[in-house]
């Protein structure tokens, strides 16, 4: 398993925008597979930092929703939006394998 944790810098004067978009993205990531996690909008404290979180099986299974989600209409939308608004100023994208537990998502050693 593989989770991609996004931290967005935001105008703050466009967070009601920006929600908007991260719910269309939650969706948007559980139609191709994936589970979101949430985004974590700015309350107490920075005004302008935004954070997500949603996992895939594998990374192999992330680049097919990339890949997928730049032919897809509803991500297309989705994309416009900022495109118009431009709520998003930047955005960095890391990757983390999830500990849980259980073990779901941890590798096995040898």
């Amino acid at each position: 398993m593989i989770t991609c944790h996004l931290r967005y810098v935001v105008d703050p004067y466009q967070l009601p925008a920006f929600e908007h978009y991260g719910k269309l993205w939650i969706r948007l990531v559980e139609k191709f597979g994936g589970k979101h996690h949430g985004y974590f909008m700015p309350s107490e404290g920075t005004s302008n930092v935004a954070l997500a979180m949603f996992s895939f099986p594998s990374f192999a299974a992330y680049e097919d929703y990339r890949k997928r989600s730049f032919d897809d209409p509803e991500c297309q939308a989705a994309f416009a939006l900022n495109k118009k608004h431009r709520f998003i100023i930047s955005y960095e994208r890391s990757f983390f394998r999830p500990v849980f537990e259980d073990d779901q998502g941890a590798r096995r050693a040898p």
